[in-house]
């Protein structure tokens, strides 16, 4: 197994003033610390997003429902939150008049001196992010969790200059954030898989793909890169640093390997997977990720073992919820791509009742009709995709009822329809925001809607 061996001084930050685009959580995290910093900064969005009010608890100036092009004058460098995409107004202009424009997390990551292991992949990022930082916690080390997981790099860019110890900051970082990195360096950089997604965005699985590249650009020698050996778009990513494998398929010459269902870790065994408390294949995967991190860092195998065994499962991402009269039900709401949703249908044990469906995401789903065929005994559909969906799926073969009302209503079929041994699957493998606030939103209603059945 390789370990960090680098030590990397961060470049300083860019100059002032700034102007910050975009005003949901990362915006203001990134505001507020430049204004902390001593750096004139202005806050500009196109709509009226919540938490504005540290901003001015802060004294620092924003506009709302405004393009914020006529805020440029006078401004040196752009920082521009994830959510806003390269197309916007502002952005086009500040491009076109040479301004730098960086992403929050290169922001944060400049201010602070801890090492850092980002980890990216179309799914399993939070679940990763999450496992990795227990690991290094239950181990006695401290560490700050960051990134596309609510935790702004910002805060803890802050959280650093008041004085508090943020220890190794995990880093969940999305193909947004790191579009828009220009230095950010991790001393462990971790690609977990590559399939469709956002390419509403990006445009192309090309375009997508070299924004997930990013996280290995500038790794030097001493870093350390984690690669899904099973992955063929993620196992021959080129970079600087040293490269440890994982592998659930048997890929040679991955470091960590799955043999008689126990992780190995060059050769030697781990953990056994009835051990952990996560469960599914695609978890197993994570789990090793996160192993190969935290190992890369200095914990011993035994230390790494005894994280697995405590560490529970992640709300929202294949989380079972209940067992009722021999039915279970889990609940996958952050399965928001078909990719997720296939990994979810391929690591179940059990006949499934599969609860689908949401806002569009620009991605076909062709892909699951085979997984529905081998896995599936019902398939109830909601939200706005309902009808492609069905379409879609209509080679499977597995019953369809295509017009669930809303998602309380395809709980109570698929719970009706199912027979103890079975399960029901909320994985919708669309993002949520035709019905929810977002897959928390749908997630906690999921949860709702069983107790609701066993009440």
């Amino acid at each position: 197994m390789e370990y960090v061996r680098s030590s990397k001084a961060r470049p300083p930050l860019p100059p002032g003033p700034f102007l910050v685009v975009g005003l949901a959580r990362s915006g203001v995290a990134a505001a507020r610390a430049l204004k902390a910093h001593g750096q004139a900064v202005f806050g500009v969005d196109s709509g009226e997003p919540e938490g504005l009010g540290l901003l001015r608890e802060s004294g620092i100036d924003f506009e709302t429902s405004v393009a914020g092009t006529d805020r440029l004058e006078g401004v040196a460098t752009v920082i521009k939150s994830p959510g806003v995409p390269e197309s916007a107004e502002v952005i086009a202009e500040a491009s076109r008049r040479g301004l730098p424009v960086i992403g929050e997390l290169e922001l944060g990551w400049r201010m602070f001196g801890a090492p850092v292991v980002a980890i990216t992949g179309t799914n399993g990022k939070t679940t990763t992010t999450e496992l990795t930082a227990h690991l290094l916690r239950s181990a006695g080390r401290p560490v700050s969790a960051a990134g596309n997981v609510g935790h702004p790099v910002c805060e803890v860019a802050m959280e650093a200059a008041a004085g508090h110890e943020v220890g190794t900051v995990v880093c969940e970082c999305s193909s947004f954030q790191l579009e828009d990195s220009v230095e950010f360096s991790p001393e462990v950089a971790v690609f977990l898989n590559l399939g469709p997604d956002h390419l509403d965005r990006h445009g192309t699985m090309d375009s997508y793909r070299e924004a997930k590249l990013k996280i290995f650009a500038n790794q030097v020698e001493g870093d350390v890169a984690v690669l899904n050996a099973d992955d063929p778009q993620v196992a021959g990513s080129e970079t600087a640093a040293s490269t440890i494998g994982f592998s659930t398929a048997g890929a040679p010459g991955a470091e960590l390997s799955l043999e008689d269902e126990t992780i190995m870790v060059d050769g030697e065994p781990l953990i056994e997977v009835g051990e952990m408390q996560i469960i599914g294949r695609h978890n197993v995967a994570n789990a090793m990720a996160g192993a190969a991190s935290a190992i890369a860092l200095g914990l011993s195998p035994d230390e790494v073992a005894a994280g697995l065994r405590s560490f529970p499962p992640v709300p929202h991402r294949y989380e079972p919820v209940a067992e009722i009269e021999g039915v279970a039900f889990i609940n996958d709401s952050k399965a928001t791509n078909v990719d997720a949703t296939v990994a979810a249908l391929e690591s179940s044990d059990r006949t499934l009742h599969l609860i689908l469906g949401g806002s569009r995401k620009g991605e076909p789903f062709d892909e699951l009709v085979a997984p529905v065929a081998e896995k599936c005994r019902g398939i109830y559909l909601i939200g706005e995709t309902a009808d492609e969906i069905g379409k879609a799926l209509e080679p499977s073969g597995v019953e369809i009822v295509r017009y669930c009302e809303d998602l309380e209503a395809a709980v109570s079929e698929a719970a009706g329809a199912a027979v103890p041994g079975e399960a029901v699957l909320l994985s919708p493998a669309c993002a949520s925001f035709d019905q929810f606030r977002n897959y928390e939103d749908r997630g906690e209603a999921f949860r709702r809607f069983v107790g609701e059945l066993d009440g």
